[in-house]
């Protein structure tokens, strides 16, 4: 959720799940702020399938507020963004799917696999599979800054070579190993 002013205009804008690297945005003269959820947590009228790679800029009802499920919502703040967020949650429009924390610490034994892979997709907008892709490209990513070399990350991260590394970062991150490299090195 990102809450952007721009021109004494303000404006909210739901972004969903990334499976690619895209550039993100940024309009000039704009002050603004971000909401980061937990993963697992949405918006059930809002499906985050709709999200996957997008976004959607919720209507202005006045300079102040904006449509949210046929209400208008005061705009929130830096200041009282929790509060923001708990009132979201105690009506009903985000709440969390503790299948899908559960899900990636092995901790499901009660559903089937199916149920989970549904409840997962309906929270998250990606697959299981698409989410540990994406981790590992991050996971990858965060020991090349580190200056762990490109191989021992390979090995680190449990790709099958350097090459697949490098188709990974390039989709997820958008970088090659050896530009990640360059850009966390100091001077």
């Amino acid at each position: 959720m990102v809450v952007t002013r721009q021109n004494d205009k303000l404006n909210l804008t739901l972004r969903g799940p990334e499976t690619k690297a895209t550039p993100s945005p940024v309009p000039e003269d704009a002050e603004f702020f971000g909401i980061t959820f937990k993963l697992g947590t949405f918006m059930p009228h809002l499906p985050a399938s709709h999200l996957v790679d997008g976004t959607v800029t919720l209507l202005e009802a006045t300079s102040q507020s904006f449509w949210l499920n046929g209400s208008a919502w005061q705009f929130p703040d830096y200041e009282n963004a929790d509060t923001f967020v708990d009132r979201l949650m105690r009506d009903g429009l985000l709440t969390r799917e503790p299948v899908v924390e559960a899900a990636l610490h092995g901790q499901l034994r009660d559903l089937s696999l199916r149920s989970v892979q549904r409840r997962f997709l309906r929270a998250t907008g990606l697959t299981h599979g698409a989410f540990l892709q994406i981790e590992r490209a991050r996971q990858a990513m965060n020991l090349l800054q580190q200056g762990v070399s490109i191989l021992d990350a390979v090995a680190q991260a449990g790709y099958a070579d350097q090459p697949h590394l490098t188709r990974s970062l390039k989709r997820f991150i958008g970088q090659t190993p050896a530009q990640i490299i360059r850009q966390s090195q100091p001077g």
